[in-house]
């Protein structure tokens, strides 16, 4: 039975009569979240809305691909693993749409946004972590997630998660190096026909201002796009380069310098008496056993890899020094023993020429005085000196061959550090950055 239309016409006018009079009993205020209630139900309600098909592309065109706008917050990076090439970050993730499905009034602008808590309600990307190792999501004290609805059909998400990512670094320079760690995004089913990702215009990463790293300084960030392209399509992928500067202090005082500091104490023993045997010989083997304990130190913390680091072409050098030290003292050994033999000879053969000047002497006193004087002068014009360099006349002052290997020592090995020092930083300190890649 139909209606006549002047009853539809009154019936409506009773409806809107009747809700004026509610507002007006309630005070002229509305009940927003009735409302939101209400608009939320319209929009997603039964038959309404599915969330497996995928928003339109601009205009409302099929055709084209759905742009996701990508922006990041990172709230803290907790660590830099050197050994397992990793580093783990915490973030706030955002993601923005238009799904023109999801349009509403709002009522005048008094509405701004509806919010939602599950993401299950309204059609996602599918984003992932490319470089991934683990990750999980907040849930103290409700879960850190939450989408707004705009009035237009644009759709905001944001999440706070934690990731663990890997970072595959080159330690050549280590640990005088720079790292570049990189957070990849990309779509995991949908191909570059049907979803595409942009970075946000304007500010698409912001770092917490308050970021301190233990060993490692956040120079820069760069921003940059990875499409890949496999047997099944090409998908989009989003990508931030995070240029990470190692703190150099930690190591000098970590290890260059208690490096130096054994170099130079091996030193001491040029400086004893080449008879203190037990001084020299503990001396030498507890500088060689503790620069070795540092060294293997410094590699335990490293990964094992097949080129040669900075730092080992460090120790490798300090560890040398301290064993010539060492086998410097067993040179000086076998040169004093010999000199000790050659002493001997020399005793022996001057008691022999002693013996041997007594019975010439006797012979010369029947000869000619005159001639006698004559043949002495002679002598003592062809047994002069000869003349010496200065390099020679200061050796003299070190009869034995052990003395000069000590006095030599103590010039030689300090010359040789320092040039190595000079040649090691002016190679790893002014390298160039093209010749670190």
């Amino acid at each position: 039975m139909d209606i006549p239309r002047p009853s539809c016409a009154l019936l409506i006018l009773i409806v809107l009569c009747l809700t004026q009079l509610t507002e007006c009993m309630n005070g002229g205020k509305i009940n927003f979240r009735e409302k939101e209630k209400q608009i939320l139900d319209q929009i997603l309600g039964p038959g309404r809305y599915d969330a497996r098909i995928r928003p339109s592309g601009i205009n409302g065109t099929g055709d084209a691909p759905t742009l996701v706008r990508v922006n990041l917050y990172l709230r803290s990076i907790s660590k830099i693993d050197d050994y397992k090439m990793e580093y783990s970050v915490q973030l706030t993730f955002r993601e923005q749409w238009l799904d023109e499905r999801l349009k509403f009034n709002n009522l005048g602008g008094r509405l701004k946004y509806l919010t939602l808590t599950e993401a299950n309600r309204v059609w996602m990307p599918d984003l992932f972590f490319s470089n991934e190792k683990e990750g999980h999501f907040h849930n103290i004290i409700m879960p850190n997630v939450y989408i707004r609805i705009f009035p237009n059909g644009n759709v905001l998400y944001s999440i706070r998660i934690s990731l663990t990512l890997s970072c595959p670094m080159n330690l050549k320079l280590y640990p005088l190096d720079k790292q570049t760690c990189s957070l990849r995004m990309a779509s995991y089913g949908w191909t570059t026909d049907d979803l595409v990702f942009l970075w946000k215009e304007g500010d698409p990463v912001q770092v917490v201002k308050n970021l301190h790293l233990p060993r490692f300084t956040l120079e820069k960030f760069l921003t940059d796009y990875c499409n890949s392209k496999t047997n099944t399509g090409e998908y989009s992928c989003l990508k931030v380069d995070l240029l990470f500067k190692r703190e150099f202090s930690y190591y000098l005082i970590q290890i260059y310098i208690p490096c130096c500091m054994l170099v130079i104490v091996s030193w001491v023993s040029f400086w004893l008496d080449q008879g203190a045997v037990p001084a020299r010989v503990s001396l030498g083997v507890t500088t060689l056993l503790t620069m070795a304990t540092q060294s293997s130190g410094i590699n335990a913390s490293l990964p094992p890899v097949s080129y040669t680091k900075a730092i080992d072409v460090w120790t490798g050098v300090c560890l040398t020094f301290v064993f010539g030290a060492l086998l410097e003292f067993a040179l000086v050994n076998y040169a004093s023993r010999s000199d000790m033999h050659r002493e001997m000879m020399k005793k022996t053969r001057r008691e022999m020429e002693t013996a041997a000047s007594m019975d010439a002497a006797s012979d010369l006193l029947d000869t000619d005085s005159n001639a006698t004087f004559a043949m002495m002068r002679q002598c003592e014009v062809r047994m002069s000196p000869p003349r010496k360099n200065c390099c020679r006349l200061w050796m003299s002052k070190f009869p034995t061959r052990s003395k000069r290997i000590d006095v030599i020592s103590r010039i030689t090995f300090p010359l040789v550090f320092a040039l190595f020092n000079l040649a090691y930083w002016s190679t790893y300190l002014f390298r160039d950055e093209d010749q670190e890649k």
